[in-house]
């Protein structure tokens, strides 16, 4: 009779295994909400700040980083002129001012780090995501879902690539519509290095396309996206 009973587990023994399996997943399941927050509010606050450097340097120099033509005279450390056209352009027989900007505005004290002019991205030439790829600000149109046709040239941050589709769209709903179609953050398929966020229809996609004048919607469907990107119009 008593070795029978010693096979066995109490009710009491299974609950308490039951409540730690409980207790060990609620923790895990914690801790990886956590760290999406935290990556989250990390895109976040770069966003911000770059925006915020973007419109202080404008105010103090009365010119855009990345364009000022004077910069050499007028900011302490920095080695390389814009061309003053009021437009930071990617391309350029004087400077790359998609890269320049970053001199710029580091060197004047609107962002933290140190960053030397370079033509080619590098890691003490451009800022980068918290999933370690480069972000960029631009005037440009490389931005919305291909099949909009509404991009024009505007200055825009783009936040880089590989970037889980959750996190872009709670990015988007937090600090705008949700919708990665409309509004001032919208889907992004560039990237600096490595593979360009993938196109709305094409598998796993970031976003879903514009249909009939219906603004796309992001695929959150199973959460398969793991490299996309979005911008944040200036």
């Amino acid at each position: 009779m008593n070795a029978k009973r010693m096979q066995g587990f109490t009710l009491i023994e299974i609950a308490i295994v039951l409540v730690i399996i409980g207790l060990l997943l609620g923790g895990i399941l914690k801790g990886q909400e956590l760290i999406t927050s935290a990556r989250v509010r990390n895109l976040i606050s770069q966003q911000d700040g770059v925006r915020a450097a973007f419109y202080g340097f404008q105010d103090r120099y009365r010119a855009v980083p990345g364009d000022y033509s004077n910069a050499i005279t007028n900011i302490q450390g920095a080695t390389t002129n814009g061309n003053g056209n009021g437009q930071i352009e990617p391309t350029g027989a004087t400077a790359v001012e998609s890269n320049l900007v970053w001199e710029h505005l580091s060197k004047s004290g609107f962002i933290n780090g140190n960053y030397t002019y370079s033509a080619t991205a590098g890691e003490l030439v451009v800022p980068k995501n918290p999933y370690g790829q480069y972000v960029r600000l631009a005037w440009d149109q490389v931005y919305l879902v291909p099949a909009d046709t509404t991009a024009v040239d505007r200055h825009n941050l783009k936040t880089g690539n590989q970037i889980p589709v959750a996190i872009v769209a709670e990015v988007d709903r937090k600090i705008d519509d949700g919708i990665p179609s409309t509004g001032s953050f919208v889907f992004a398929a560039w990237a600096e290095s490595g593979t360009a966020p993938v196109a709305p229809g094409a598998a796993p996609s970031c976003a879903t396309a514009p249909v009939a004048g219906t603004p796309s919607n992001w695929n959150l469907t199973g959460n398969t996206a793991v490299n996309c990107g979005a911008a944040t119009l200036m």
